[in-house]
C-alpha cells in the first residue's frame, strides 16, 4: 500500500527574496536578464552587495533548497516512526548530503544515477569479450563514457515483473558517495535506445532485486498524474502558502481514500489495486448523484414542492441549517 504522508512546499530563490525587485533598488541602472545562464552570472556579480541589505538578508535566510527539503521529510518521517527502510529518489537528489542523512538513519537507498557523474576507475576492473583488462582512464571515468567499453558478454537477463531487462553490474566507489553497486539496464537483448542507471548503498543486493524495489517509486509519479487529473492537485486558488498546503492535504487524505478504495477487500488477495484512482473518482460520483437523486425522489414523495426542494438544496450552509 502507498499513500502520500508528508509534504514540503519549495519557492524558488528569485521568488523567495523578491531578487528583481532588489536588484532594481541598488542597482538600478542593471538589466535584469530572464535567460538562465545570464541570470546565473549576474547574480555572482550582485548577490554579496545585496546581502548587505538587512531585508534582503531575512529573505535569503528563509531560502530552502530542494535537498534542504528533502533532508527534512526524511527527519521527519524517522522522528513520526514511520515504518520504511528504503529510500528511492532520483539522480537530482543524489548527493553527498541525503546520502550521509540515510547513513546516519540507518536507511537503505537506491537512486538514479545521471550519465555524467564520475566513477573512481581505479575502483572496479571490466574485462572485454575476450577476458582481458580494458584500460580505463583515470582517475575518473564518466557513466557515459564508461557504457561503449563493457562487451555485450557482460549482461545478464533478469526478469522483473514479467519484463526482462538485459543488466551490467559492479560494485564500484563514486566520488563523494563511497562504495557502491552500480547497475546499467536496457529493456531488449540489443543493448539499443535509452539505458536505466541505478545506484545503490546494498552492495549485496542482485540487479535484478534493485530493479525490482526502484520501481516502487512509480506509484510516486502516478500519484501526480491522479492528484492532478482527478483531485485539482494543482487547481488551488489561495495566495498564501499555509492555505495552500491545506488545499494539498485535503487532497492527500481524499487520494488516501480512494486508494484504500481500489485494494483488493481482503489482504489474502494480494495489496494490488484492482482498479485505478480514475474509476474510483467516477464511481463515487456516480454514488454522489445516485443519493442526491433518491434524496430528492424521497422529499416529493413525502408532499414537498418541486422549489421548496431545491430552495433547500442549493441553499447556503448557514440557511439550510436554519429552516
Amino acid at each position: 500500500m502507498r499513500f502520500p504522508v508528508d509534504l514540503r512546499q519549495y519557492r524558488r530563490y528569485d521568488e523567495l527574496t523578491p531578487w528583481d525587485s532588489f536588484v532594481r533598488k541598488h542597482f538600478p541602472e542593471r538589466q535584469i536578464p530572464t535567460k538562465r545562464k545570464e541570470r546565473t552570472a549576474l547574480h555572482k556579480q550582485v548577490d554579496a552587495h545585496l546581502l548587505t541589505d538587512p531585508a534582503f538578508l531575512a529573505l535569503h535566510q528563509q531560502f530552502r533548497t530542494k535537498i534542504d527539503l528533502a533532508l527534512a521529510l526524511l527527519d521527519a518521517a524517522v522522528e513520526r516512526k514511520l515504518p520504511f527502510s528504503l529510500l528511492l529518489f532520483d539522480g537530482w537528489y543524489l548527493t553527498e548530503e541525503l546520502v550521509a542523512a540515510a547513513r546516519r538513519h540507518k536507511k537503505d537507498w537506491i537512486s538514479l544515477l545521471k550519465k555524467n557523474r564520475n566513477l573512481e576507475s581505479y575502483s572496479f576492473t571490466l574485462k572485454d569479450a575476450q577476458g582481458q583488462p580494458v584500460a580505463l582512464p583515470g582517475p575518473h571515468i564518466a557513466v557515459q563514457d564508461l557504457i561503449p567499453l563493457i562487451p555485450t558478454t557482460a549482461y545478464r537477463p533478469v526478469t522483473v515483473a514479467g519484463q526482462t531487462y538485459w543488466t551490467f553490474s559492479r560494485t564500484l566507489r563514486i566520488p563523494g558517495l563511497g562504495k557502491v553497486r552500480l547497475v546499467i539496464s536496457f529493456q531488449n537483448a540489443d543493448l539499443t535506445g535509452t539505458c536505466v542507471i541505478l545506484v545503490t548503498n546494498r552492495l549485496d543486493w542482485s540487479a535484478q532485486r534493485i530493479i525490482a524495489a526502484y520501481l516502487g517509486r512509480w506509484p510516486s509519479e502516478t500519484f501526480y498524474q491522479d492528484g492532478k487529473g482527478c483531485l485539482g492537485l494543482d487547481e488551488y486558488r489561495m495566495r498564501n502558502a499555509e492555505a495552500i498546503q491545506k488545499h494539498w492535504c485535503l487532497v492527500f487524505v481524499a487520494y488516501s481514500f480512494l486508494h484504500l478504495d481500489c485494494l483488493p477487500p481482503s489482504p489474502t488477495k494480494g495489496n494490488l489495486p484492482t482498479k485505478t484512482i480514475g474509476e474510483a473518482c467516477r464511481q463515487q460520483a456516480q454514488a454522489l448523484i445516485q443519493a442526491l437523486l433518491l434524496y430528492v425522489h424521497d422529499q416529493l414523495q413525502q408532499g414537498r414542492s418541486a422549489p421548496d426542494v431545491f430552495a433547500r438544496l442549493f441553499a447556503k450552509q448557514g440557511v439550510a441549517l436554519a429552516t
